[in-house]
């Protein structure tokens, strides 16, 4: 009786690995290269998906990528859930860092599985995994925010500070996050201004957060960082910029990689995660005061700030796509870095153009019907419009035009000339309202500046903004005007009447 039990309980084990072996061969053999996904599966579990996504809210750039996405919950409205995906759960993990470098320490220990970082950080990233990720490598799919001459990365120093140039900074302390975009832009500002890195300077790696400090306290003469750093310190009143990355005229960009066994194993993912970016690209250009409102939440940054990058005739147009300003960004990236002896082997740079891979981004352009060439053009076109709120006249040089955001309201108030702003605060003030924040633009390059930190040329004609002290006396000289500042331009217009809406200027 036992023997005939025995052999009844080998018999339906046998049978039981005789089917388990044919479910083995039809999924696909089990083996150590199995993904986790196809392991699981196979076993018949449910089957997860992780979707690890590594951003850096402070840094606003990567708003539209990281914590608009992921507070919107955009993400799981684009994700598939028929065909292989059918029945799947989806582990959507967020994590935020103040930098680069710890986003691809993860995505090394496949912790992270799409990372949003800087150009520099990125360059890093690509290489890295050239040399310790084996049979993974990162691609580069998409970019967040960037900016053709560099405007975002800058050199402030505190507020009392009588610096005001980098020639100045000579045998001072300098502090910058060592490895970061504005590391890259500090270092060829210093050469380019006479200034040897090595040796005329005291440069010490610092993050933003521990620079800020350092600034309030006096501990360094000047810090260098990127977006939004350069403008952030300066709007909270400790700090005032001596030098914007423009002025390199090297490019630069936030921009996002993504692991390639991730990609490989799940397209369709990524594809979803990219809709999801164009998604919140659109809600911001839709809404951006009420968006930048909604960053300052999620993010900490203020506003105004978030404002000034992503906003209409701002520091850095939201543009997804990846062409050879960009390609050139990590080039420069892969140079410098060369140079700084952060790279371990040697790389060519022309080798990045072969770690990009749009074929995403553009699978999710086709799917929302959206143009390629139509989404260049919305970015580089997004600047101030309408019409001017003291006169009504149509907004047309953006560059000459000014802003400013009234306390308590919701919009920003538009105004075609500095004048024009500039008469109007009177109205504002006898009627018990005040000017949060007041925006101007560089009059050669279009820069959005903040008009209590920029220099002024009134030549009877009208009034002009710059960025740097030297292009105002440049520009007064050419058209024979005086160079004023804000207190005194301010003093000028304090006791002048509006001109009544639809007058001419």
């Amino acid at each position: 009786m036992v023997a005939i039990k025995r052999h009844s309980w080998t018999k339906k084990v046998a049978v039981t690995l005789l089917v388990f072996g044919f479910s083995i061969l039809a999924s696909g053999s089990v083996n150590s290269n199995s993904s986790e996904s196809e392991k699981t599966k196979i076993f018949g579990k449910k089957n997860t998906i992780r979707i690890s996504i590594g951003t850096q809210d402070q840094v606003i750039n990567t708003a539209v990528g990281g914590a608009t996405v992921r507070e919107m919950d955009l993400l799981r409205k684009h994700l598939p859930t028929t065909g292989k995906y059918e029945g799947v759960e989806y582990d959507i993990q967020w994590s935020s860092y103040t930098s680069g470098p710890p986003i691809t320490n993860k995505m090394l220990a496949d912790q992270i599985d799409i990372g949003l970082m800087g150009d520099f950080p990125t360059a890093i990233n690509l290489i890295k995994f050239r040399e310790e990720g084996g049979d993974v490598e990162s691609t580069y799919i998409g970019t967040l925010a960037y900016s053709p001459n560099g405007a975002g990365n800058a050199v402030v120093v505190p507020k009392d500070s009588d610096v005001t140039s980098l020639a100045q900074l000579e045998g001072k302390s300098v502090s910058v996050p060592f490895g970061s975009a504005a590391h890259g832009m500090l270092l060829k500002a210093l050469k380019d201004n006479g200034i040897n890195p090595e040796t005329d300077v005291e440069l010490i790696s610092q993050a933003p957060e521990v620079g800020g400090t350092s600034l309030r306290t006096g501990q360094i003469d000047a810090h260098a960082d990127f977006v939004p750093f350069g403008e952030l310190f300066p709007f909270r009143g400790f700090a005032k910029k001596i030098f914007d990355g423009a002025q390199t005229g090297v490019p630069t960009l936030h921009g996002i990689v993504v692991r390639s066994d991730f990609a490989q194993e799940h397209p369709e993912v990524v594809k979803a995660y990219m809709k999801a970016m164009l998604e919140a690209n659109q809600i911001y250009r839709d809404n951006p005061e009420a968006t930048s409102a909604k960053i300052e939440e999620w993010s900490g940054i203020e506003k105004e700030v978030v404002y000034m990058f992503l906003g209409p005739s701002g520091l850095q147009p939201l543009d997804p796509t990846i062409r050879q300003v960009h390609i050139d960004a990590l080039k420069n990236s892969i140079t410098t870095l060369t140079e700084l002896g952060k790279v371990e082997r040697q790389v060519n740079p022309d080798d990045v153009s072969g770690w990009v891979d749009e074929s995403y981004l553009k699978a999710a352009m086709s799917e929302q019907g959206l143009d390629y060439d139509q989404v260049i053009a919305e970015a580089e076109n997004y600047v101030i419009s309408g019409n001017d709120a003291l006169t009504g006249e149509p907004i047309e040089e953006p560059k000459m035009a000014a802003q400013l955001w009234i306390q308590g309201e919701e919009t920003v108030t538009n105004f075609a000339s500095i004048p024009n702003m500039m008469q109007m605060l009177p109205t504002l003030r006898a009627e018990g309202k005040a000017a949060d924040v007041m925006f101007v633009h560089d009059r050669n390059n279009g820069w959005k500046l903040f008009a209590e930190n920029s220099y002024y040329v009134n030549n009877g004609d009208g009034v002009s903004a710059f960025l740097l002290q030297e292009d105002a006396n440049q520009y007064a000289a050419a058209s024979g005007g005086q160079v004023t500042a804000f207190k005194e331009l301010q003093a000028t217009y304090a006791q002048t009447t509006p001109a009544p809406v639809g007058a001419a200027q």
